[in-house]
């Protein structure tokens, strides 16, 4: 009799112990994954109250990962943002899907790169990265921040190489090699910053080292491991980047590059194509967009087979009328420019929306009284 009670209390511990870890008691996890991953993300906050077992399973990346290949993540618009009152730097968010659609503060930023400029702006996954950046009493950085949008938190993954230096120098001379080698970075502001491959690279810019405007770095989140590279065809006072078909095209003061992913090689862009790449670029599919101010607010596309720019339509003075930055998220361009005021174009249907030349659009208007420029936007899909 004994041994029968023994074994139904463990039984009952194996038990308590299995509905403590599922992630619905009584339901197998494969089955709680399903029903998990078809929760709108607007309510995920609250998901993680309900359990830490729900929090972590929320905040990984196999929860997002199982919701891109299931055709569910949701994209939300994160902005870098600078407050003219205050010189302050803010991230901003904006749910495009939401019902009220306005955009709202990330309150928690690290405080060091609060009042910098020139920083890269890149997204890998469920996570935006910070590069770099310079300020009014400090040069240019190599610092490399991390904010995972599932865990609301940020990470502080590559310290300044100012905190480095006494170290690579003694691991120089032990090494007997140059110090080159060991530094896995170039200092930079204002330079190009896109991910290709899984892996962000930061191009150009300025930076402490005088070789840095004609160089570029290759970083990998995975290993943490950054190598970087030089070539003379790089661009100086760089303006704009993009990803197409594999390669990265950059835009500076006196023209334009493209980087082949495959091959490693820079090469000038051909005059056809930079000659109408006049303001911010972004990529729709397959097709690439810009919207040039020059003259305006013209909304124009880049015609592979003709090699030629297809003027789409304009904006309204009254809707745009600062500079703006570029996100595609479906079919949709989102072109948001001062005070985080945002205009949205869906390519796929604004040639039949045009009155009079004139683009007609649905727009957000924004939420706050404060001044603010927008420095850079990205989208981050979960």
């Amino acid at each position: 009799m004994e041994r029968i009670v023994h074994e139904s209390t463990n039984e009952r511990a194996d038990q308590s112990k299995e509905t403590q870890t599922s992630l619905i008691s009584g339901v197998p996890d494969d089955i709680s994954n399903l029903f998990l991953a078809r929760v709108p993300r607007s309510h995920h906050m609250a998901m993680k109250c309900v359990s830490r077992r729900w929090r972590d399973f929320i905040s990984s990346d196999d929860f997002c990962d199982y919701r891109n290949k299931s055709n569910l993540a949701e994209s939300w618009i994160y902005a870098l943002c600078r407050h003219n009152t205050c010189g302050r730097v803010f991230l901003h968010v904006l749910n495009p899907s939401s019902s009220r659609r306005s955009w709202r503060r990330v309150h928690e930023i690290p405080t060091h790169i609060t009042f910098r400029d020139g920083m890269g702006f890149a997204v890998l996954g469920k996570r935006l990265f910070v590069l770099g950046g310079c300020g009014w009493v400090e040069g240019a950085s190599d610092d490399v921040y991390c904010y995972d949008a599932a865990m609301n938190t940020w990470l502080h993954l590559q310290p300044s190489l100012s905190t480095r230096r006494l170290g690579f120098l003694i691991l120089a001379i032990l090494a007997n090699s140059s110090v080159f080698d060991l530094l896995i970075a170039f200092c930079r502001c204002f330079f190009a910053c896109e991910t290709l491959d899984g892996k962000i690279m930061a191009i150009g810019g300025l930076g402490v080292n005088s070789k840095a405007p004609q160089t570029w770095d290759i970083y990998d989140p995975v290993t943490k491991a950054c190598v970087s590279f030089s070539d003379a065809n790089i661009v100086r006072d760089i303006e704009d980047s993009f990803v197409m078909d594999g390669k990265v095209y950059v835009r500076g003061g006196v023209g334009a590059v493209v980087y082949d992913g495959l091959s490693g090689v820079w090469k000038r862009v051909e005059d056809d194509m930079a000659s109408g790449w006049l303001g911010p670029a972004v990529v729709v599919g397959d097709d690439l967009y810009v919207f040039d101010q020059s003259f305006g607010a013209t909304l124009t596309m880049w015609c592979k087979e003709t090699r030629v720019w297809i003027r789409i339509g304009k904006l309204s003075q009254l809707v745009m009328t600062q500079q703006c930055r570029l996100v595609a998220m479906g079919s949709n361009i989102f072109v948001i420019g001062k005070d985080c005021s945002t205009v949205v174009i869906d390519v796929e249907n604004v040639r039949k929306k045009t009155v009079n030349g004139v683009m007609v659009c649905s727009s957000i208007p924004k939420t706050w009284d404060d001044t603010i420029d927008v420095i850079c936007c990205k989208s981050i899909a979960i």
